[in-house]
């Protein structure tokens, strides 16, 4: 199930060919996909939205001012959860409102607000389609990196023959696979990921931890499933819902469970990355009842080092390390990739705006032993991306000592 975890939003325009969507849209669920359907008013003449509603258990959007029950910004949530927006068919009306980005419905407001990829399959008249403010507008949203699929040539419902047919139901699966799966880089690995924050129980109630999200860790773990990976995530305290296209998740609550938990898991394993922020330190006297008291000292004793112990028998596997610090980040950073035995260290500066805890982007210096590369502040999914590139780079770096020795 290649779409397992992914959300698709699909968009259907007033046209003979959205009777086809029907089948589209069950494609992508029998793939694992989450589709949620915006019907322009016009679409809904053709077929009724309790279609779509059928068949994929989700309410289909065509009012933007509808209200019912918990208020929401529905526009907004829809783009924000949208891994992948197709709009089929898209008629010559939608294409030419977002060319010129008018926002008057429900469809049109979604897929504006959406930075996900987007696709867009037109159907129309031959006449329509070949006219040259049609051509203009569809050139100049491939231009704007709108993907879009030709439409085949054929018998068309209005009676004619020529190009303007919606394209073959499979064809846009093939495409959306295409889109999002751009390639299979890790096909065959297993990558072990762990995200969170530890706790360490300071008694019945209470505990030490940090702000440690888990989104870095989530966005790491979704990139390396997209490219081909079977993904195993160990996961802390997090305050984000588990992506749900991961193949093993471990939930574990203190450093010692999440060492224990990678020591087991690291050895079918062909790729590691430590994005979690494990506690260094624990309560060496936990009291098992609520401390009630005017003052309260506590002994902190060392955590096992995870990172440390990987480096030390982590023999050809790929370990990644990441360091938070408040200064001397190169210096702390690299210190950090030598004495941990690590192949490559993403580390930030969380004194810096946007790239601390619990924020969906970061800014990051990755460091190996002979490189560095410095990016500036982006989304954490897109981080994400980034780093198993570089990752796929150290995989082939290796491969080539190997073959050279």
């Amino acid at each position: 199930m290649i779409f397992k975890g992914i959300n698709v939003t699909v968009g259907i325009t007033g046209g003979i060919a959205a009777y086809k969507i029907c089948e589209l849209v069950s494609l992508l669920k029998k793939n694992g996909a989450s589709c949620n359907v915006i019907m322009t008013e016009n679409a809904s003449k053709f077929v009724t939205p309790l279609t779509f509603e059928t068949i994929t258990n989700n309410e289909v959007l065509t009012d933007t001012f509808e209200r019912k029950g918990k208020f929401d910004v529905e526009h907004i949530s829809v783009a924000k959860k949208t891994d992948l927006f197709i709009v089929a068919p898209a008629t010559a009306n939608f294409i030419g409102k977002i060319a010129s980005g008018i926002c008057d419905d429900m469809l049109t407001t979604v897929f504006t607000a959406c930075k996900a990829p987007k696709l867009i399959c037109p159907s129309m008249n031959t006449a329509m389609y070949e006219n040259e403010i049609v051509q203009k507008n569809i050139k100049f949203l491939l231009k704007s990196g709108i993907n879009v699929l030709e439409p085949e040539t054929g018998h068309l419902a209005c009676g004619d023959t020529g190009k303007g047919r919606l394209a073959d139901v499979n064809e846009i699966y093939k495409a959306a696979e295409k889109i999002l799966f751009k390639n299979l880089d890790f096909s065959g690995k297993t990558v072990l990921v762990t995200a969170g924050a530890t706790c360490e129980y300071i008694d019945a109630v209470r505990f030490i931890s940090n702000f440690s999200s888990g989104k870095m860790g989530f966005e790491i773990a979704k990139a390396f499933k997209r490219k081909g990976a079977d993904v195993v995530l160990v996961k802390g305290r997090t305050s984000e819902p588990v992506p749900n296209c991961i193949d093993k998740v471990i939930e574990v609550l203190t450093t010692e469970d999440m060492y224990n938990a990678v020591m087991k898991e690291y050895k079918n394993c062909d790729i590691i990355v430590k994005a979690a922020a494990p506690a260094d330190y624990k309560v060496e006297n936990i009291s098992d009842k609520k401390i009630k008291s005017q003052s309260l000292e506590l002994k902190l004793v060392k955590n096992p080092d995870i990172a440390a112990k990987l480096g030390e028998i982590k023999g050809n596997r790929i370990l990644v390390i990441f360091s938070a610090e408040t200064e001397n980040l190169e210096k702390n950073a690299y210190d950090k990739l030598i004495r941990k035995k690590a192949d490559m260290v993403v580390a930030n500066d969380i004194t810096k705006e946007g790239a601390g805890f619990n924020v969906d982007t970061n800014i990051v210096t990755v460091l190996t032993e002979k490189n560095k590369y410095d990016y500036d502040k982006m989304k954490k999914s897109e981080l994400a991306q980034i780093l198993t590139d570089r990752i796929k780079e150290l995989i082939q770096t290796k491969k080539d000592k190997s073959d050279g020795s």
